[in-house]
């Protein structure tokens, strides 16, 4: 990690997305957005093409730009990429001998239950490239059979036959001894030179076998894959004149340097989604102090929802690569995204009822929506808001790109209009209400059944294809208010401006309210906040250092924990305890509507997080395009189901005064996001530069 703290000069806010890399810059002064097509092939061009339409905008040369910067933070979608499409390196696993099931048992579960023609799902790694280690460690640490290096070297040859490229080791208990793992370690150093490797108490010292192990090997599969791309990163962007620090975003909504996280890759999985609700907090705070908030992230590929619950971003440990069950568990805590596939780029298709069903499929960047003229002939979620006078075709991007009205309605009326018998407005509109339903649905997931009411929480739009339909889904849902803030076009990139360098780590050490183990306790702890102070002296960064302890605990014969933050006074004394237990029940009871105040509690596992804050750039204000005067009210028809074309407002985001109100139906367009504001709501520009949606009744 970087030893001096970051120097004065520009920020770079980077998310590379399916369809579009957004860059958010920070001048020092103000914030500025920009966008460019993300390159599937080659990221790294994507991120240099955004900087250097950020050169052009700011009228210098690309070395001029970069070599103002001291820092760029970067979300990708590289990780979570390799994984879906199977091109991580060749792993091998080391394991327990007469364990060499872990990634084949799994923990069970089915995604259909009664579907028996699913077949049994293949394990990350294939029991060929499986070797089992003669060795044993019981429950209590001690060593009740002792490694056979020969027969594990031995082991190793065969690995090396195998030609992988990468090696998980996973050995029973080695989170309470690891003496047997690191040895393994030292061995394959020897015997398989270069060939990276990852141990599990180091990585993921959790008490779930099938978890370590799959978060492992996934952790081991992604080394080479991503030392190669943030290697490439760093020299080209180096190459083009960059000399500052490269931050990549992490699953759990912090950073980490490019050479840290190409250590633990598994840290980027979710690089890119994770920031926007750290971005949705905040405005959502900024904006009337919203505690409880949900965060809708639509771009070009996929719609990301989120929650803010009580100022919190509420992370999970369920976070599956495909289909749960079916695909592989991360088994590592991230920030809770609910992914589906419904952004702008999604395509519309008939299903075999002859229903009209929207992605998950995508056009993404290449060849993009019918309209974007690059090749793509499916109609998609963008065609049909052009359709319905939701887009204008001379104003997408600012200008920058025309939109193809005839291609649009080419695709949509072959494909959807004409299969269904009717009008391609009608087809449109069918697509935008279908794309809305299942964005309904995903928001639904993540808080009706999880206990938050939708109408007691804040709905934050962010994306390109945010405001497409966000108050139509606020409609749906009973939220009072939308919130669309100055940077919500690039929503994931400006939480990269608002982030902090963070690591979390964890122990496992076992124990229950009723018999507390202090001693054992306050070893695990004091050894997490060592850990933490370590991370933070080598954080290379000024600001203030903060640690936040956790549990996670459960009642006695559950089979799953919870994770309930804690302070250090609730593990030195019995009261503290009681305050623990306390805080536990309300968790419970938060989450599943019942708890056991009665019961006792068990912990099973503690975990501390250290984040050390970075320079904000959040009471920034964005550059506000220069817009030549309207000349008074326009109109614009657009298409409404029920109502046919209607006359609707259309304005311009950056010539609102503030205060300014403009009353749905009404199109209220920016550089790069349109707002659609449905009959019977009211869009206020804020101090603070967001459109503020609400209700007509409450407006």
């Amino acid at each position: 990690m970087a030893e001096q703290p970051d120097a004065p000069g520009m920020t770079f806010a980077i998310d590379a997305g399916g369809t579009f890399t957004d860059l958010v810059l920070d001048t020092g002064e103000d914030l500025r957005l920009f966008k460019a097509h993300t390159t599937p092939d080659d990221p790294v061009e994507g991120v240099l093409d955004v900087l250097a339409v950020a050169a052009s905008g700011m009228g210098m040369e690309l070395s001029e730009l970069l070599g103002r910067g001291h820092r760029l933070v970067h979300g990708t979608t590289r990780a979570i990429n390799a994984l879906v499409t199977g091109s991580t390196a060749r792993t091998g696993l080391l394991t327990t001998e007469g364990h060499p099931d872990i990634l084949v048992f799994r923990e069970g579960g089915r995604s259909e239950p009664f579907d028996f023609s699913i077949g049994y799902p293949r394990p990350l790694v294939p029991r060929a490239l499986t070797v089992e280690v003669p060795e044993r460690i019981t429950a209590e640490g001690k060593v009740f059979r002792t490694l056979d290096e020969a027969r594990l070297v031995a082991g190793i040859a065969e690995l090396r036959a195998a030609n992988v490229e990468a090696v998980g080791v996973c050995l029973l208990w080695s989170i309470v001894n690891p003496a047997h793992e690191l040895r393994v370690g030292e061995l394959l150093e020897q015997h398989l030179p270069g060939v990276p490797y990852t141990l599990s108490h180091q990585l993921n010292p959790t008490l779930r076998e099938y978890r370590r192990a799959s978060s492992t090997c996934i952790d081991a599969s992604l080394k080479p894959v991503m030392a190669a791309y943030f290697s490439s990163l760093e020299s080209r962007l180096s190459a083009a004149g960059f000399g500052g620090r490269v931050l990549i975003v992490t699953s759990s909504g912090g950073m980490l340097d490019a050479a840290d996280i190409a250590q633990a890759p598994i840290h980027s999985i979710n690089s890119g989604p994770s920031m926007a609700p750290v971005a949705g907090r905040h405005y959502a705070a900024l904006e009337g102090g919203h505690d409880t908030a949900i965060i809708a992230d639509t771009g070009g590929t996929t719609f990301d929802v989120s929650v803010v619950r009580a100022g919190r971003i509420p992370r999970s440990r369920e976070t599956w690569i495909g289909v749960p069950h079916q695909g592989h568990i991360t088994g590592f805590p991230s920030v809770d995204v609910k992914s589906v596939g419904a952004g702008g780029g999604s395509i519309a298709w008939i299903d075999d009822g002859g229903l009209p069903q929207v992605g998950p499929q995508s056009a993404a960047s290449q060849p993009g929506p019918a309209c974007y003229g690059r090749g793509g002939t499916e109609p998609t979620l963008t065609d049909a808001c052009l359709l319905v006078g939701h887009l204008a075709a001379d104003s997408f991007l600012a200008g920058a790109m025309r939109l193809d009205v005839d291609a649009a309605r080419r695709a949509v009326s072959r494909r959807i209009a004409e299969p269904l018998g009717v009008t391609v407005e009608e087809a449109a509109a069918a697509i935008v209400a279908v794309a809305t339903e299942n964005m309904v649905h995903a928001i639904e997931e993540v808080t009706v059944q999880q206990g938050i009411d939708p109408r007691d929480a804040v709905l934050v739009g962010g994306g390109g294809a945010a405001g497409l339909n966000l108050v139509a889904i606020a409609d749906r849902l009973g939220c009072p208010r939308v919130l669309i803030p100055e940077t919500g076009a690039a929503l994931s990139a400006a939480g990269g401006l608002l982030s902090d360098v963070s690591a979390g780590f964890a122990a496992t050490h076992v124990t229950a309210t009723s018999s507390f183990d202090f001693i054992g306790v306050a070893r695990a702890i004091d050894d997490l906040h060592a850990r933490c102070e370590r991370f933070a002296s080598s954080a290379g960064v000024a600001g203030e250092v903060s640690i936040e302890l956790s549990i996670e605990a459960r009642y006695p014969r559950q089979n799953w924990e919870i994770e309930v933050p804690i302070a250090v006074q609730h593990v030195t004394s019995e009261a503290g305890v009681r305050e623990l237990a306390a805080a536990f029940h309300r968790a419970h009871e938060q989450l599943f509507a019942i708890s056991d105040p009665e019961s006792e509690v068990e912990i099973i596992g503690w975990r501390a997080e250290v984040r050390a804050a970075t320079s904000r750039s959040a009471d920034r204000r964005t550059v506000r395009a220069a817009v030549a005067p309207s000349g008074g009210a326009r109109v614009r028809p657009i298409y409404i189901r029920g109502e046919g074309w209607v006359d609707a407002t259309i304005a311009d985001v950056d010539q609102l005064a503030v205060d300014a109100t403009v009353t749905g139906p009404a199109v209220i367009g920016s550089s790069f996001t349109t707002v659609v504001v449905e009959r019977g709501f009211a869009a206020r520009r804020s101090a603070a530069g967001s459109l503020v949606i609400t209700r007509t009744e409450a407006a």
